[in-house]
C-alpha cells in the first residue's frame, strides 16, 4: 500500500476508542501508513464534529468513504483484516452487515455520545 488511509473516529466514545486502538496498534506494529484523526480534527474533512460522531470516517484514495464502506476500507487496508473486508462484501453479507451498522450499531453509539455531551 503506498497511498495513505486516514481515519476520523469518534475518540469520546469507548466502545469507537477501544476498536480504533486495535486498529492503531496493529497498524503501528506493522508499520502501515494509517492515520487516526479524532473529532477536533472533523472540520480538516469537511465535517462538523457532530456529523463525524454519527459513523466512521476513513479517507483513501482520494474520498470520504463513511459508514460500513469507511469500516471495509480500514479493514482493506490491513492484512490481517482484509478477510473481513472481503466477507463484508459478499452480496449476501453486505446488505446485512450495512443494515446493522447503518440502523443498529451507529445510531445506539450515537444517541450515547449525544448523552455524554449532555453530562459533560
Amino acid at each position: 500500500m503506498t497511498s495513505e488511509t486516514r481515519v476520523l473516529y469518534n475518540d469520546t466514545c469507548p466502545v469507537c476508542r477501544f476498536e480504533i486502538d486495535a486498529y492503531r496498534r496493529r497498524a503501528l506494529a506493522d508499520g502501515l501508513p494509517i492515520r487516526f484523526d479524532q473529532l477536533d480534527q472533523a472540520v480538516d474533512w469537511g465535517l462538523t464534529p457532530d456529523q463525524a460522531a454519527r459513523q466512521l470516517h476513513v479517507w483513501q484514495d482520494g474520498r470520504v468513504l463513511a459508514g460500513l464502506e469507511a469500516f471495509r476500507a480500514l479493514w482493506s487496508a490491513m492484512p490481517r483484516w482484509r478477510w473481513l473486508a472481503r466477507a463484508t462484501g459478499w452480496p449476501i453479507l453486505r446488505p446485512l452487515t450495512k443494515g446493522l451498522y447503518t440502523y443498529v450499531a451507529a445510531p445506539l453509539l450515537y444517541r450515547a455520545h449525544l448523552r455524554r455531551q449532555q453530562r459533560g
